[in-house]
């Protein structure tokens, strides 16, 4: 038993461990740091840490540069290591900040003149993507509304297309929707004109399955995901979808997965809880969308087979590239929004990632997912895996730190249940839960010798701790989402269940609910062991909440909210033990 709670005790550590990591995790590059004393400290005092920092530390300290002077900005050499300690000792109420030096690199800028206006491409970090790879020699099949070659894609090269429509080998746009998503992709850049592209030195393949009324049919759409996949395209983007779902495409879809075909298409733009298809498929990365603010845009659709999220203009914002006017067939350089304008992103990333020689799609779509700014808090599952990082991407896929985990990868590719969700909401958050569980688990351990152990006790832990938690983002497609919710959740979540969010309710977060329990259970013998399970739960899920996320309403997230945490944590853990011995002397 003694083995038991050592392994208990660990299990709970590393959770806390992660995640107290993620939240002290700073990104960037430095090798020294920066300390800036406050304006209204004396000379004298500054001398004094000045020579603290020389010999308790063994540091240099120096002024930044000859105009630090009135600033009282010094530098020293430190790493992440160094910085933790600056910033706990006496030297933290003197100054404005210790913060790491961070050292920053030039940036690949077009010089298109019209590229200011692309707030999306620099959200993406598109950038620092171009420094590695600018997606040479991969085929991106639009299949869309034709492409029409616009002066800014004079220089991208073109490979044969088809107008699935009208049944002829010009592919050409009649409506502005199809040029407008393949200047995402590759509109020709550095060519002091327009716009720029993400993957702007691949090659487009036209696909017009839609006619200039936007509108187009399953069978067209199947063949012309065919014809991309026997005449090598690498990367199919169908900004493009509809309520239905189809055999026909869906074979069209596994068959070109199998060539090794990456397929991303958009998740649609009618608010509603799930993607449209043929997002919604197997072997298809639906792509959802954002505003300039990086928020979901609000007419994007969420939740199940939405796998990850890209600009795509909302709340005022747009996404820019030149296309037709459809009235003159004339250029114009215009703002579109809609998911229809996130999936190129998604699209033009993964064609830098195939560029660098990863090619599987199972590969690619790691390397897209791994390489997201996550969304921690995102219970409805707005971004998927998070939002595009187009450099990161590039970054990953060149190192070659690709791992792929089969198991995730047949949760995704079932097409029923969306994989963050299942472990609610990422490993991350799954860490805390299981320390839960088992920290419910150690606490009744530590009062084993008042309580049977059996199905009622494990119960009520499990009910007090963590719920089934897994549950609390299962996903079945078109169900409403609150009932999954409440019975994946804990009795201190249910407060906050159906909202969706993650501030605690104190009336639920509290003693109170395990107390009224064993008020109405005293006298039955199941239903008693039942509540002081409930309390032990609860205890731990409490005190694990205290410490990972110590967000409860009215009491913030701070000291304050922290202590009331601990204090109904440990008041549930005492009227467990008092039940539990009390029962026991009675017996």
């Amino acid at each position: 038993m003694r083995k038991l709670s050592i392994l208990c005790l660990f299990c709970i550590s590393i959770g806390f461990a992660i995640f107290n990591f993620q939240g002290l995790a700073t990104k960037g590059e430095f090798d020294s740091l920066v300390i800036d004393f406050k304006e209204n400290i004396s000379a004298t005092e500054i001398d004094r840490q000045l020579q603290v920092l020389t010999e308790q530390y063994h540091l240099a300290p120096r002024l930044n540069s000859q105009f630090s002077q009135s600033e009282q900005t010094y530098t020293v050499k430190g790493d992440r290591s160094l910085l933790d300690k600056l910033r706990g000792s006496s030297l933290s109420q003197d100054v404005e900040a210790i913060e790491p030096n961070y050292i920053y690199h030039a940036t690949v800028a077009p010089n298109d003149p019209q590229y200011s206006k692309q707030w999306h491409l620099h959200s993406i970090h598109a950038e620092r993507a171009w420094e590695d790879n600018r997606g040479k020699g991969i085929v991106v099949a639009i299949i869309d509304t034709g492409v029409s070659k616009v002066p800014d894609l004079a220089e991208t090269e073109f490979v044969k297309g088809y107008d699935f429509v009208n049944d002829k080998i010009n592919a050409d746009d009649d409506n502005g929707h199809g040029t407008h998503v393949a200047g995402t992709v590759a509109q020709s850049t550095n060519n002091n004109y327009g716009v720029a592209g993400i993957a702007y030195e691949s090659k487009i393949m036209p696909l017009k399955v839609l006619s200039g009324s936007g509108g187009g049919t399953i069978s067209d759409i199947a063949e012309a995901i065919r014809f991309a996949a026997d005449n090598k395209a690498d990367v199919i983007n169908m900004s493009l979808g509809g309520g239905g779902e189809s055999q026909v495409m869906k074979d069209a879809i596994d068959y070109a997965y199998r060539k090794g075909v990456v397929i991303i298409a958009a998740a649609g733009n009618e608010n509603n809880n799930s993607a449209s298809y043929p997002a919604r498929y197997a072997h298809v990365i639906g792509v959802a969308a954002t505003d300039a603010q990086g928020d979901r845009a609000e007419f994007s659709n969420y939740g199940a087979g939405v796998d990850i999220s890209a600009p795509g203009g909302g709340h005022g914002s747009k996404i820019w590239q030149e296309t037709i006017d459809p009235e003159t067939n004339l250029p114009m350089l215009a703002g579109f929004q809609g998911t229809s304008m996130a999936a190129p992103h998604v699209a033009g990333v993964a064609a830098l990632i195939k560029s660098t020689g990863v090619t599987a799609p199972e590969e690619v779509f790691a390397v897209l997912q791994q390489s997201v700014r996550k969304v921690e808090q995102d219970p409805q599952n707005f971004y998927g895996a998070g939002n595009l990082d187009a450099a990161a991407a590039v970054k990953l896929a060149q190192t070659g730190k690709i791992s792929i985990n089969d198991f995730f990868r047949w949760l995704r590719d079932n097409g029923y249940l969306n994989l963050r969700f299942w472990i609610d909401g990422g490993a991350i958050a799954l860490l805390p839960k299981l320390a839960m569980v088992v920290g419910s688990y150690l606490l009744a351990f530590l009062i084993r010798a008042y309580v049977p152990f059996g199905l009622p006790l494990w119960s009520g832990m499990l009910a007090g701790s963590s719920g089934l938690f897994f549950l609390k983002g299962f996903y079945i497609f078109d169900l409403p989402q609150a009932p999954f919710r409440i019975l994946g959740s804990s009795i201190p979540e249910l407060g906050n269940a159906i909202a969706g969010n993650n501030t605690l309710n104190p009336a639920f977060a509290s003693v109170l609910i395990p107390l009224g329990l064993l008020v109405v259970c005293w006298s039955m013998p199941q239903g008693k062991w039942f509540a002081v399970g409930t309390s032990l739960g609860v205890a731990s899920c409490l005190l694990v909440s205290a410490v990972v996320a110590p967000n409860v309403w009215l009491l913030g997230d701070e000291w304050i909210a922290r202590s009331f945490l601990v204090l109904n944590g440990l008041l549930c853990f005492g009227l467990a033990r008092f039940a539990a011995r009390g029962d026991s002397q009675t017996v």
